[in-house]
């Protein structure tokens, strides 16, 4: 381990004491963590400004709940999990965060939303079982009111795409026939004198099978980072399992795998069985994937992850490579979200291209048409081209 500079020591007193470790100068992001500190730790009026009084660490985070929900989210953005659930446990003991997450004032303040919902599910593991209800009470709500809108794009986007994947040459009825898609095929033989095509050549949808058309297979990473790509995937993942020409499975990851298809029938015991926060193991998650794929030409696997690997980089990405060549249309989402451009490993998606396998972030409202390209086997490199920012 190499040695700890001065510099750096100085910078981790000053962190750990506050004020009185001495003037130590600090930068933006240091000041950030300063004042997230300062915040459950420091004492009095101060604590907010951290050099109007006392440097003590203490406790004053001053009983507001719109105050509480934005310092609980800059936990999870400035500090490695294990430094956050520390946190979190020492704002239920010094703080009574439990007895505030409780208040109808707090939940009447913040406005429930994705975010919240990532707030209340990064507690789950700490928060008392009162709290737990009217958490639920709250994470059921938001899905439910995004289920109200995505699902119904969803469900046409992906009906669409089912139907004109199974083109035929030789449409049985009448009505089976994609009479646009016919005249486009026969334009050469159409006869001016007759104003009029003569379609040598049919072109219509086959029947419909009422049985499973496609494989999707959604893995979530459940770092920290990850929370609202978590919370949109689990509605979407339900949305899809409601699709009976979908076979759809499930799975989130940090550091190990956990198969939540089971409950897919609810987002809401979907989420409330992650776990946000840990490291992560994206090898491990596509080798468990994997598994899951019993017919190759027919699957999709969704990696959603900022893809930061803790496993293998090397066997992550020969487990890609192989996927692609069996056939699968491997899909990786570096966000799933409305949050702008996410952090990501930008060597590893650079990667994940190299091998005709895009990296991109996703919003919410586009997730739909990328499922439908997908089930089409578009080439998703020229897709993202032409619908999404860069």
């Amino acid at each position: 381990m190499s040695a700890t500079t001065p510099t750096e020591r100085a910078r981790r007193w000053r962190l750990v004491l506050g004020e009185r470790s001495g003037r130590v100068s600090l930068a933006e992001r240091d000041q950030a963590m300063d004042t997230a500190l300062g915040a459950l730790y420091n004492r009095g009026e101060g604590a907010a400004r951290r050099g109007g009084g006392t440097g003590d660490r203490g406790a004053d985070l001053s009983g507001s709940a719109p105050r509480v929900a934005r310092w609980l989210g800059d936990i999870r953005e400035y500090f490695p999990s294990s430094i956050v659930r520390v946190m979190q446990s020492d704002a239920m003991d010094r703080l009574g965060l439990h007895q505030l997450l409780l208040e109808p004032e707090m939940m009447e303040s913040v406005e429930p939303d994705v975010h919240l919902v990532g707030t209340l599910l990064s507690l789950n593991r700490v928060m008392p079982a009162e709290a737990r209800e009217s958490a639920r009470a709250i994470v059921r709500k938001v899905v439910e009111d995004l289920e109200k809108r995505v699902a119904q794009k969803t469900r046409s986007q992906i009906k669409g795409a089912i139907d004109r994947s199974t083109k035929t040459h030789r449409p049985r009825r009448v009505a089976d026939i994609d009479w646009n898609a016919t005249i486009r095929r026969n334009l050469a033989h159409y006869l001016p004198e007759h104003d009029t095509v003569i379609p040598q050549t049919l072109i219509g949808h086959g029947r419909r099978s009422q049985g499973v058309r496609k494989d999707v297979v959604l893995a979530i990473d459940q770092s920290g980072s990850m929370a609202s790509s978590v919370v949109y995937a689990s509605v979407f993942g339900a949305v899809l399992a409601s699709m009976r020409t979908l076979k759809t499975s499930l799975v989130v990851f940090d550091t190990a795998v956990v198969d939540l298809t089971e409950q897919l029938t609810d987002p809401v015991e979907v989420l409330f069985g992650t776990q946000l926060g840990g490291g992560t193991n994206i090898n491990k998650a596509i080798g468990y994937g994997q598994t899951l794929i019993d017919r190759p030409q027919d699957s999709i696997f969704v990696l959603i992850s900022d893809l930061y690997e803790g496993g293998v980089r090397e066997e992550m990405l020969k487990r890609v490579a192989t996927m692609k060549a069996a056939g699968v249309q491997v899909v990786v989402l570096l966000a799933l979200s409305d949050e702008g451009a996410p952090f990501y490993h930008r060597g590893n998606a650079a990667a994940l291209a190299d091998m005709g396998v895009p990296a991109f972030a996703c919003s919410p409202d586009v997730f739909p048409e990328l499922m439908a390209a997908a089930i089409q086997d578009q080439p998703l490199d020229a897709w993202v081209d032409k619908h999404l920012d860069e």
